[in-house]
């Protein structure tokens, strides 16, 4: 897929806000720890990846009533949706100097209903041609994510003939009606029923 930058300046992928807060001292220790099991950025990038696709368990498929969505939170906590756990995953990376964005998609049921923005990362490597997108979700039965720059390894493929779509825009920062909805939820259950469904 064709992914889109929505700034020119690659800095704008490196840089820290209130919810990717590659400052925070835990999330610069965390990096600092998974950088030195890696070999260079491409190996960090995979290590990161995996530390949040697999050690940051999906709120939803523990039920885990909390919401979180600042990068240091999901990781001191260990829990979040796909957008908080994206955001850890372009925190950790932003923090040992590897340009990472926020993308989404639009994924439906299988019957076209119940629409919704499922948030991804994506990341530029040097020696990989542009950016690739990764999406540290969490794997379940059925779902088989991993991390690739060479083809996608997504949670889930969209399926147009239901109505989801791949956005191919590049965010440095979440997108503002995902940060809105983190921000008002004082539950994963209420978060459920006021996730956006377009962008």
């Amino acid at each position: 897929m064709e992914l889109i930058q929505e700034k020119p300046d690659l800095a704008d992928y490196l840089a820290a806000d209130d919810a990717i807060d590659h400052g925070h001292p835990l999330v610069r220790e965390t990096a600092a720890r998974l950088r030195a099991e890696a070999s260079d950025a491409y190996a960090y990038a995979e290590t990161a990846y995996v530390f949040v696709r697999d050690t940051i368990p999906h709120s939803q498929d523990t039920g885990d009533p909390r919401v979180t969505w600042r990068a240091s939170d999901v990781i001191a906590q260990r829990t979040g949706i796909c957008y908080a756990k994206a955001h850890a995953l372009a925190a950790l990376l932003r923090a040992e100097g590897v340009p990472a964005a926020l993308c989404y998609q639009r994924l439906t049921d299988d019957d076209g209903s119940n629409a919704v923005i499922h948030g991804l990362v994506a990341v530029r490597l040097p020696g990989c041609g542009g950016w690739s997108r990764q999406d540290p979700r969490g794997n379940k039965p059925g779902v088989d994510a991993r991390f690739s720059t060479d083809g996608e390894r997504l949670a889930f493929p969209v399926r147009p003939e239901f109505g989801e779509v791949d956005y191919p825009e590049l965010y440095a920062a979440p997108h503002p009606a995902v940060l809105r909805a983190l921000r008002a939820a004082p539950d994963r259950p209420y978060l459920w029923r006021t996730l956006p469904s377009a962008l």
